[in-house]
């Protein structure tokens, strides 16, 4: 699998580490309790299919965002994080 870097270009997939998913996800407040820490931790979705990952560049050191299907693993588009308004 190959991923666009915003900055470098296209680039093997080795040169990235994958971070989750791109989305935010909501951290307890500190006296949630055991169950919500223990979802926020070790629960995640596995969409099968289009979804938004985070993965680091560690050459550049960007944080890019991945458009990408789980299934197929074709790579749709990527974009720094830095670009992104929220």
């Amino acid at each position: 699998m190959r991923i666009t870097c915003p900055y470098c270009g296209e680039r093997d997939i080795r040169e990235f580490t994958y971070r989750g998913h791109a989305l935010a996800i909501a951290r307890p407040a500190p006296d949630a309790g055991e169950a919500a820490w223990d979802d926020y931790l070790h629960l995640r979705d596995n969409p099968a299919g289009a979804t938004q990952d985070l993965w680091h560049h560690g050459p550049c050191g960007a944080w890019v965002i991945v458009d990408r299907d789980t299934v197929t693993h074709e790579v749709a588009g990527s974009k720094a994080v830095a670009e992104v308004k929220r």
